[in-house]
């Protein structure tokens, strides 16, 4: 079974998720963080499930669902034995 690494941005756009969240409900933060590591998990055990990006660069997306949208997990393969998390945020954000 594949490892799963976190790369330092993915880590941070976790945190920023936690925090936006938490001002507004703690509990929603604390539940919307452990859907992140269930796709993670996910993840682990299926590592070609996300839909590959068109970008050539072997990028791959997942989608969590959490709540009237879901949470994105952009990651790539090394190899066989490992999923490299890049980037996490809501399907609802504006990213520019």
């Amino acid at each position: 079974m594949p490892q799963v690494k976190w790369l330092p941005d993915a880590l941070g756009d976790v945190q920023r998720l936690h925090a936006f969240l938490k001002e507004k409900d703690t509990e929603a933060a604390s539940k919307a963080v452990d859907r992140i590591l269930e796709g993670a998990r996910l993840l682990r055990s299926s590592p070609r499930i996300g839909r590959p990006m068109a970008d050539g660069a072997g990028k791959r997306e997942v989608f969590v669902a959490f709540g009237s949208g879901a949470y994105v997990l952009r990651y790539m393969l090394e190899g066989n034995d490992t999923v490299v998390i890049i980037r996490v945020w809501h399907s609802r954000e504006s990213r520019e």
